[in-house]
């Protein structure tokens, strides 16, 4: 059996314990690792960044196979631009090649795509490819890809306040009308439901300033594998372990509560 054969049954083998019912709507992933994998293999970090657009491919198929509706993916961080100059250069680059060459295959597939954060520092080129692949695709309605670049959670937030001070500053809106709901509604991200589950790759264990405020209920799995390496097996995995918590958003179950109740009393 030939190795592409041996990992599609994998995949299916691991796919037919998946609960369909169950599947996260929303999914967000922190793509990490893409300069170490490079590195470990003694390439240049530009060969992992290249490696994890594939990834990334496989990934989105992956999800609209599995069930999926929005998959949310950090690019490139508002503290990406302290990486040296070369590689920043050469991740814009990248942005734009990889936008040429896949928007009409996106477009073709019904989804949907848009970027989330502050495109102001981009060069004027990149700015109009991110433009019109967003028109091109914004009646898209099968899936919804979100790209995250020069984004951070904080200054999402205060960028979020600062419009709420403007706002009841200017008597549009009262300060007790300020809420959970209005507060979404201002967000990079607003009309967005929140991700069920972030998925972080290379072992790091912290959520490095994405979407803070979204992040709130999500569950957290995070893989060990690096970037570059992730896969549909990988990504299948994450789903299954996702299925297998149980989602109390700060409440407990009846029979838990019973029980702390009744060790309370039994001394």
């Amino acid at each position: 059996m030939s190795l592409g054969k041996i990992i599609d049954k994998k995949n299916y083998d691991l796919s037919k314990r998946i609960d369909k019912q169950k599947v996260p709507e929303h999914v967000a992933i922190i793509m990490d690792g893409n300069g170490r994998w490079a590195t470990k293999r003694n390439l240049p970090r530009t060969y992992g960044h290249k490696r994890g657009v594939e990834v990334l491919k496989e990934i989105l198929k992956a999800s609209k196979k599995l069930g999926c509706r929005i998959l949310t993916v950090y690019a490139f961080s508002t503290e990406n631009w302290t990486r040296p100059t070369k590689e920043v250069e050469f991740l814009i680059n990248l942005f734009s090649e990889v936008l040429k060459n896949e928007i009409e295959e996106i477009h073709e597939e019904s989804t949907k795509i848009k970027f989330i954060g502050d495109l102001t520092p981009f060069p004027e080129t990149l700015k109009k490819i991110i433009s019109s692949s967003e028109s091109l695709t914004k009646n898209n309605n099968k899936f919804l890809l979100n790209v995250c670049v020069n984004y951070g959670g904080r200054q999402e937030i205060v960028k979020v306040a600062k419009e709420l001070v403007l706002k009841c500053s200017s008597g549009d809106i009262k300060i007790n009308e300020v809420n959970e709901e209005l507060f979404n509604s201002e967000l990079l991200t607003r009309g967005i439901k929140d991700p069920e589950l972030l998925i972080r790759t290379s072992g790091e264990k912290r959520i490095s300033n994405f979407l803070l405020w979204q992040l709130a209920y999500s569950e957290i799995y995070i893989s060990d594998v690096l970037w570059p390496d992730f896969n549909e097996f990988e990504f299948l995995k994450a789903i299954i372990d996702y299925q297998s918590r149980h989602r109390r958003f700060g409440g407990i179950e009846s029979l838990e509560d019973e029980s702390f109740e009744d060790s309370q009393y039994s001394s």
